[in-house]
């Protein structure tokens, strides 16, 4: 029975679109669950606000409509657009991420000038405000940096084993973007770092290299935490919240009752009791909390599985595909969704200090699901361009309004021919 089973997943798995169907569906089934948990989290709120469940769901609708826009367009755009859009894209997120710093400032000294009422709990400036709408730099800056820093590395090819080469330009750009995103956004900034990091290693950056980078990426975070106060106080209540309960221990402490009340099965969608004003951001950072308490274990399983599928295919679209820039994205974005679903859910579970980053797909918040589905949307393209995928899909030569309305077919696989010959060109200019 079991090698039935496996037999069976095996020729699953080995079907030329295999990644394409199993990114599509992990994200859909991902960002449905999502929506539903967010209607669920703010429906008491929403009516209390506006006199009706469903204000902030619509916005989280439209965001998720604009999302996958997004995805289509970006799952229709070729490698050498993502090359040709890296770097404006990262000087526009540099100059976002300076004005950030510069709201921060100011409301820093417009609150130790008059006070705002939040009892010393201080927040960061995260948002810029375009009328009515919001948006977060820091989210398209890991989008930014991604593209760079891959298409960075690509050039660079066989000089990455040299701390020179790596150093100029590449360190002190990535690393004044991080100290920009972490001066307001620390959460987002470790995510970078880690995203960084594993492009690195993914392109054969060598292990004393990678090491040195860590240290000095550990040290730069805690010189920023050292930097505000309240971000200690946010892990010194992390390993004691009940000593802190009616200041930063009190939302840890209302998201293990949310855990405790679930049990194996949950209390029944939409039946929370912690969301009635008991946990602060539960539609937000804080979701997976009430994910437990109304599907209980068994709805967590059912998430951490589909982002398993999720981490999973990443990584088979970059060990399979025939393109240094496309490999080395997709293990980023896969590096970047893993990274920020473990630093969330770490966090709501007590693992980990909480950092305030939103549950890729699942939280509220219009440019964090956008980014997303972005991302994905790149990552499907690339999973279309894999060697088998693009031959299986030429060979069903789909009508031009197909092509089209959904995305045009793949460029042709290389042939072992061209990839010897651009390897000799490499060697030679080299």
């Amino acid at each position: 029975m079991r090698s039935g089973f496996t037999e069976l997943l095996r020729g699953l798995l080995d079907r030329p679109l295999a990644s394409y169907y199993l990114l599509l569906s992990s994200s859909a089934l991902l960002l449905t669950i999502g929506l539903v948990m967010v209607f669920s989290a703010t429906m008491v709120e929403s009516y209390r606000a506006t006199g009706t469940a469903f204000a902030i769901i619509l916005q989280q609708v439209i965001w998720a409509v604009v999302g996958l826009v997004c995805f289509w367009v970006a799952q229709r755009l070729p490698s050498r657009t993502y090359r040709a859009i890296s770097r404006p894209l990262l000087v526009v997120s540099m100059l976002l991420g300076l004005v950030l710093v510069v709201m921060s400032i100011r409301q820093k000294q417009q609150e130790a000038a008059g006070g705002d009422g939040t009892g010393g709990l201080a927040t960061d400036q995260l948002w810029i405000d375009l009328g009515p709408v919001q948006f977060q730099p820091a989210e398209i800056a890991k989008f930014a940096l991604l593209l760079w820093a891959a298409d960075s590395l690509v050039r660079l090819g066989p000089r990455i084993a040299s701390w020179r080469e790596l150093a100029i330009p590449m360190f002190p750009i990535a690393g004044a973007l991080m100290i920009v995103i972490g001066y307001a956004d620390l959460g987002t900034m470790l995510i970078i770092l880690a995203m960084f990091i594993g492009l690195l290693w993914a392109s054969g950056v060598p292990l004393r290299i990678l090491g040195v980078l860590l240290g000095i990426g550990l040290l730069g975070s805690a010189v920023l935490i050292a930097f505000e106060g309240y971000r200690m106080q946010r892990i010194i209540s992390f390993s004691r919240p009940e000593d802190f309960a009616d200041t930063w221990g009190y939302q840890a402490i209302q998201g293990y009752y949310a855990i405790a009340d679930g049990g194996w099965f949950g209390v029944g969608l939409g039946e929370s009791r912690q969301k009635w004003e008991w946990l602060p951001n539960g539609h937000n950072d804080f979701i997976f909390a009430l994910i437990a308490e109304e599907l209980g274990v068994v709805g967590c399983l059912v998430i951490l599985s589909l982002f398993a599928v999720l981490v999973y295919t990443g990584f088979r679209i970059a060990r399979r595909s025939d393109d240094p820039f496309r490999a080395l994205v997709a293990a980023g974005v896969t590096i970047w969704l893993a990274g920020q679903a473990f630093i969330n859910i770490g966090g709501v579970l007590g693992l980990i200090p909480m950092t305030g980053v939103p549950l890729p797909f699942i939280s509220d918040g219009g440019t964090a699901l956008v980014v997303v589905l972005a991302a994905v949307g790149m990552l499907a393209g690339f999973a279309r361009a894999e060697p088998d995928a693009a031959q299986a899909l030429r060979a069903r030569n789909p009508s031009r309004l197909v092509r089209l309305l959904w995305a045009p077919l793949p460029p042709a696989p290389r042939s072992e021919s061209d990839s010897e010959t651009s390897k000799k060109t490499t060697t030679r200019k080299t």
